[in-house]
């Protein structure tokens, strides 16, 4: 209960074993009778890569070698508790299919090249909280503003980037607060039933393209909160 970077061990981790490039699985299911990881790449069959059980721990793992990018998968569980199986959403997974869609995906993170090294020196010498006056503006990103030219869709993280960055600094505002902007299956709830707490929605674009909004707002000397909500954690089977 005190591994407070679980998330660089446990989930969907690219790396390199013995020159073979994949993705290395990881979960935490100390009650497990058996767990497997499941998807496309294997006929969603949990009998084919099913993970060995690292004691005393209850940590899973599983080294799957050559998996590209956009891989679907989830973690099949059986339970010692009556022998139930049940496919799960990786708790750690950064990067999920579009809702009313559940299953997880792989996804490399390094495809971003930040440039907002001038912010992030700049911010190491401040204090908002206490010298400098805070203006925040807060905003549920799937309400701001819509296209009626893709059907009233909603702005994709690059778009939003374009018109509301712009707009919060001509405002004058300091931070953008975001309602939570983390993945969630219903979007009646502005974001606060959350299922995966490490992954921006993939309603407005992948994990790449919410790095750009951030790295867009620093660049432009704004800062952003995001609206961290565990106690809201849904109830859906997955």
């Amino acid at each position: 209960g005190r591994l407070l970077q679980a998330y660089r061990t446990l989930g969907a981790h690219r790396c390199e074993r013995d020159g073979v490039h994949g993705y290395r699985f990881a979960c935490w299911a100390p009650n497990a009778e058996r767990v497997s990881v499941v998807g496309d790449f294997n006929g969603w069959d949990g009998r084919v890569h099913p993970m060995r059980l690292l004691r005393p721990g209850g940590i899973w793992e599983i080294f799957i070698p050559d998996l590209p990018d956009g891989e679907r998968y989830k973690f099949e569980i059986r339970s010692s508790q009556g022998g139930v199986v049940s496919q799960k959403i990786d708790p750690y997974g950064f990067f999920f299919e579009l809702p009313p869609a559940s299953a997880s995906i792989v996804w490399d993170l390094g495809r971003h090249q930040w440039q907002d090294q001038r912010w992030m020196e700049a911010r190491a010498g401040r204090n908002f909280w206490l010298d400098e006056p805070m203006a925040i503006y807060e905003v549920h990103l799937g309400s701001w503003r819509r296209v009626a030219e893709r059907g009233n869709a909603c702005l994709t993280y690059r778009e939003l980037a374009e018109q509301l960055v712009p707009y919060v600094e001509e405002m004058g505002y300091t931070h953008i607060e975001l309602l939570p902007v983390m993945e969630h299956p219903f979007s009646g709830s502005w974001g606060y039933q959350v299922v995966g707490f490490f992954a921006p929605t993939s309603r407005f674009g992948p994990p790449e393209d919410f790095k750009a909004f951030v790295d867009v707002c620093h660049q432009h000397g704004i800062g952003v909160i995001l609206d961290w909500v565990p106690g809201h954690f849904p109830k859906d089977a997955h």
